[in-house]
């Protein structure tokens, strides 16, 4: 039983780089630069976003990594910007600086003889990730220094990893796997990709905003708040919910609409019913007093919010943090539809009015993210089942799996996956203090077991 598994597996040690190289975008584009937006500056202290997706196949190693360097530095002709820097102005305003003469994208090139596909694809843990993906507990603020953008090729026994970095001050998960979608394409034997990056994160919001940072000790939280710091042990488990179970939760999730409705608008999507089954869950597993609150917190994409709206290519981060928030009794004591209702009320109000007002106040008192700042016991949802992560083919199949590394997580975290064959299924990644999660792990109603 994997409740037994308190003790996360040591990492993966035995991986060995065999080269380091940088890719640049392959024609020159001279000076480029772009002013980084209210909604990309909280995350200057979270860490690098981390993915890393498992494949199987890719017979000629060196011949494969060839190719992905070259598809890399075509497809950085539309995204430069991940080949360029952090930068400041003179008013002290972030931007993000392109120039021929730097050193572009960080590629690391390793081995892993001893270590199979099966044996990154269960569920339980991601210590075992570490070292297969770059930058680990490395702030965004670094960019300033390093790389937005570091990718490690890992040679297994029978496939290679990709494990990738992505400066999150700079791109959100819509803009991440818009990237990595275009890189396969290109990879795949397409001459352009098929939707090019709006580049224009002025267009979102204008407001120039001076931030005193250029360093991590400045701020010196930031080291403190990117980890669990001196918390409880954590532990990672994914759990896979298939079609049938996701069908079971949103139907007894709309059995009963809530008094007065009247309107089929308020059928409850999906993400809001797994949403409201994760959240009850967790709160069972902590254990909770009945006065002691609880936060749900949604990373909202606002590209279709904010107004104009701005194209789903939008490059750049366009997500604000949605808050919903109750006592863990008055949560455990209403049926399933009470929480689902909350989460539901809260993403809808969430429109343009609300982002202004929200973009508005930071702006007047800028505060740089920490994760505390997602509320008390909170359960924090970041990625989506909506990201189409195995359409990521280069050439040689879909990935067998795709993982969140260790960095950006907390008691609480979750990200959630299509499943990968498609369908309605989602693999639900869920950090939490080790004693939880092996309540967790043996809840029947949670897991859908009668």
């Amino acid at each position: 039983m994997a409740g037994e598994l308190a003790k996360e597996e040591p990492p993966v040690t035995n991986v060995k780089v065999l080269n380091k190289t940088n890719v640049k975008p392959q024609k020159p584009l001279g000076k480029k630069e772009c002013q980084l937006v209210t909604f990309d500056l909280p995350y200057l202290a979270f860490y690098y976003n981390q993915k890393l997706m498992i494949y199987k196949g890719a017979e000629n190693f060196e011949e494969t990594v060839e190719k992905l360097k070259d598809g890399l530095a075509l497809v950085l002709e539309d995204f430069y910007q991940l080949a360029g820097k952090l930068g400041k102005d003179e008013e002290g305003v972030f931007k993000v600086e392109y120039d021929d003469d730097m050193d572009g994208v960080e590629v690391i090139v390793a081995v892993a003889e001893g270590i199979e596909v099966a044996d990154l694809t269960d569920e339980e843990g991601t210590t075992k990730f570490q070292d297969l993906i770059p930058y680990n507990k490395i702030v965004n603020l670094e960019g300033l220094h390093r790389p937005l953008l570091a990718v490690q090729l890992t040679k297994l026994k029978d496939g290679l990893t990709m494990g990738v970095a992505l400066n999150h001050a700079v791109l959100d998960g819509t803009s991440t796997w818009h990237f990595m979608t275009s890189w396969a394409q290109l990879c795949s034997g397409a001459t352009s990709i098929s939707v090019p990056p709006f580049l224009e994160r002025t267009k979102a919001r204008n407001t120039r905003v001076k931030l005193n940072l250029s360093q991590p000790s400045d701020a010196p939280e930031l080291a403190n708040s990117a980890t669990n710091g001196d918390g409880p042990p954590l532990r990672e488990r994914l759990f896979k919910f298939s079609e049938s179970a996701i069908d079971q939760i949103k139907s007894k999730v709309n059995a009963n609409p809530p008094e007065g409705s009247g309107s089929c608008a308020t059928t409850f999507s999906t993400f809001q019913s797994l949403s409201a089954h994760v959240w009850l869950a967790v709160t069972r597993a902590r254990e909770l007093k009945p006065e002691d609150y609880t936060v749900y917190t949604v990373f909202a994409d606002c590209r279709r919010r904010v107004d104009p709206p701005v194209p789903e290519s939008y490059f750049g981060n366009l997500i604000q943090a949605i808050f919903t928030v109750t006592a863990a009794g008055l949560l455990l004591a209403h049926p399933i539809e009470f929480a689902a209702g909350m989460i539901q009320q809260a993403i809808v109000k969430h429109d343009a009015n609300a982002i202004n007002e929200r973009n508005k106040e930071w702006e007047s008192n800028p505060k740089i993210f920490q994760y505390k700042d997602a509320g008390v016991n909170c359960v924090a949802v970041g990625s989506s089942p909506r990201f189409k992560v195995y359409d990521v083919d280069f050439g040689w199949g879909k990935p067998e799996s795709v993982r969140s590394g260790s960095n950006n997580r907390f008691d609480g975290m979750v990200y959630l996956y299509p499943q990968k064959n498609g369908g309605r299924g989602i693999d639900v990644e869920i950090s939490l203090e080790a004693n939880a999660m092996d309540r967790l792990e043996k809840d029947k109603e949670f897991l859908m077991e009668a």
